[in-house]
């Protein structure tokens, strides 16, 4: 069964969470599709940008509680360490732009992996949950770590402890969230703006982000010594020279991602 799927759509990778009749909640194969897809999305040099969105109502309603609560199931630290952790990580160290594209319902470790995004978009219909303490159990997959750092300390405590339901336009206005748009054009609207991604410089993007992964630990010396390290390997990069030329000479850049 494919419960995740990738099409190549010009130069973005569009995987898609494809298990609508559990709203695309994460069971131990569907975690381990997801491995495989971000694996090849990062490998593959024709991959210039990335587009992370579900099929049917929701975008991700968390974990398939039924898996985890099952005697013979993989338990949850086996869910914890080996789906929710990797595919954190890989979508922080993937050094190309990754979009949520937030279709739906985003609960618990869904809503979580949307937010580990480095931009996350929605319908103007979705919506954001911390299920988590509706079961008696912590926000995991990144959530105390990201959700502070994007609404403040309060808000984020406050999500987290009572499980309400954040809007697409309330997520929007606290800062959880990039753009909203509507049901209508969703998807045509998040490919465009994914295409214009695609089409900046990739190295220079994925470099920016890692010094944003960075940045969480650094003291401000240390984050400046690391700017002009980078900078001097952006710099040595083919979109760069390319970029100055087109600037000088007043045309459009033609960046390869190179």
């Amino acid at each position: 069964m494919s419960y995740i799927l990738s099409e190549l759509k010009n130069k973005v990778m569009v995987i898609t969470l494809n298990r609508a009749d559990k709203f695309n909640s994460f069971n131990r194969e569907m975690a381990m599709q997801l491995h495989d897809a971000l694996d090849k999305a990062e490998t593959d040099e024709s991959v210039r940008a990335i587009v992370l969105t579900g099929t049917g109502k929701a975008f991700c309603a968390g974990q398939d509680l039924a898996e985890a609560i099952d005697p013979n199931g993989p338990g949850i630290s086996r869910i914890v360490d080996e789906h929710y952790n990797p595919i954190i990580l890989r979508l922080r160290k993937i050094e190309k732009p990754v979009i949520a594209a937030v279709n739906g319902v985003a609960a618990g470790a869904g809503a979580n992996i949307a937010l580990a995004c480095d931009i996350v978009t929605a319908t103007n219909s979705a919506s954001f949950i911390q299920a988590f303490s509706k079961i008696g159990l912590i926000p995991d997959s990144g959530g105390t770590f990201f959700l502070p750092r994007l609404i403040g300390f309060q808000r984020a405590s406050a999500l987290m402890m009572t499980g309400d339901k954040v809007s697409a336009t309330d997520a929007l206005q606290m800062g959880m969230i990039y753009k909203v748009f509507s049901d209508e054009s969703f998807m045509s609207d998040v490919l465009t703006f994914a295409d214009n991604l695609a089409a900046m410089p990739t190295k220079g993007l994925g470099l920016t982000k890692r010094l944003l992964n960075e940045s969480v630990f650094n003291t401000h010396d240390k984050q400046l010594a690391r700017e002009g390290e980078v900078q001097v390997e952006a710099a040595a990069t083919y979109d760069y020279s390319e970029g100055v030329n087109a600037f000088l000479e007043k045309r459009k850049p033609e960046f390869k991602g190179k």
